[in-house]
């Protein structure tokens, strides 16, 4: 039951209890004290009782009841007046409960819809609650101040990663370009060119490791640009791109997308579906297939090695990666990665182990219409 209902139900229940113990009070207060006298006079088109008794003297058309008759009848029509009247009452009284409820929980659905309305990118929304200080208004207060907070880490975060891409970057590249000019000189030896070519192998590795923490960053502070793009077409770029990595690893691609139009960031989406295939082309063995399919969801499932189905919910943790997977160059982010981003997407991810070895990745994202035919 929702809270409105709750309160209604209390409102209707406190007024039901104190209208039964009214009646009971007027019902025992009536028995008690009101005063009858012998010899009540009542006319023929009153019920008749056992205990009537003609009078003589009366005219022959009237009957005398006995006082106990009489107030036992009073009180059963009161008696039953009471309760229609205190059911007719009850029905008001739950309708203004519904109501008044109503009027006191506004403020706490303007707290939920402004939370629910809230991004990373989007700290500057505030309930800002007219009215008396109440606790009402004390907890719509509370929130804008954590609003305030959220929104001032929030920029000490994107300043942070800023300086860090900078800081980061920096020294590789240069570190890269010093490697690369000491294995262009002619008197390089044998043994420099081999620890040049293993330093540049491990400085790319870094560049890589950096630049997945960095974008898993940035996906996690929400979406800083929104706009329409077609799923199916960075599918198809992606594996176009990834095409060159698949024929080294003897793997093939079988796709099959339809139109599909979603709103986010083109640059995030496009890494979300490019970690997916390299993944899959990764992780694959020599003849293995990845299968792409884009209908309701997007599907992609590799042929790799078999993989428990245990050990599928760590592998969208950073840096985790099955025994038999880890002689594979990669970070450890990709589905990391993939997982932030969707989650950016107001979409989700989920996996499962693929009959006969290999993976299936289900990435669930909301679609915004369907392409027109031309």
């Amino acid at each position: 039951m929702r809270l409105r209902t709750r309160l209604t139900a209390w409102y209707a229940g406190v007024f039901l209890i104190a209208g039964v113990a009214l009646i009971g009070l007027n019902y025992w207060l009536l028995a008690e004290w009101t005063p009858f006298t012998e010899g009540v006079v009542a006319s023929r088109a009153m019920p008749m009782s056992p205990d009537a008794v003609e009078v003589a003297q009366l005219p022959a058309d009237t009957l005398v009841f006995t006082a106990d008759q009489v107030k036992a009848d009073t009180m059963n029509t009161v008696l039953w007046q009471s309760i229609i009247a205190l059911l007719v009452a009850a029905v008001i009284a739950v309708w203004l409960g519904w109501v008044v409820a109503g009027r006191v929980l506004a403020p706490l659905h303007e707290i939920t819809t402004t939370a629910n309305r809230l991004e990373a990118e989007r700290l500057d929304r505030r309930i800002e609650l007219d009215g008396p200080p109440d606790e009402l208004k004390e907890l719509a207060d509370t929130f804008d101040g954590m609003l305030d907070r959220l929104a001032s880490s929030f920029d000490s975060q994107k300043r942070f990663v800023a300086n860090a891409s900078h800081e980061l970057r920096t020294p590789l590249a240069v570190q890269r370009t010093l490697i690369e000019v000491a294995l262009a000189a002619p008197d390089a030896s044998d043994e420099i060119r081999r620890l040049g070519a293993h330093l540049l192998d491990t400085n790319e590795r870094s560049e890589k490791l950096i630049d997945g923490l960095l974008l898993l960053a940035r996906s996690d502070r929400g979406l800083a640009t929104r706009e329409l793009m077609w799923l199916d077409e960075i599918i198809d770029e992606e594996v176009e791109s990834c095409a060159s990595l698949a024929e080294s690893k003897e793997v093939t691609f079988d796709v099959s997308v339809r139109p599909y139009l979603v709103e986010g960031d083109p640059v995030l989406m496009a890494q979300l579906v490019g970690n997916l295939l390299r993944n899959a082309v990764l992780y694959n063995k020599p003849g293995g297939t990845v299968s792409v399919r884009l209908d309701r969801e997007l599907v992609v499932s590799n042929t790799g090695p078999t993989v428990p189905a245990e050990a599928v919910p760590g592998l969208f943790e950073p840096f985790r990666r099955l025994r038999d997977r880890t002689g594979t160059a990669g970070s450890g982010l990709g589905l990391s990665i993939v997982r932030s981003v969707a989650r950016a997407h107001q979409g989700s991810v989920k996996a499962r182990p693929n009959g006969g070895g290999g993976l299936v990745v289900q990435v669930n994202l909301p679609e915004t219409g369907v392409r027109q035919p031309s």
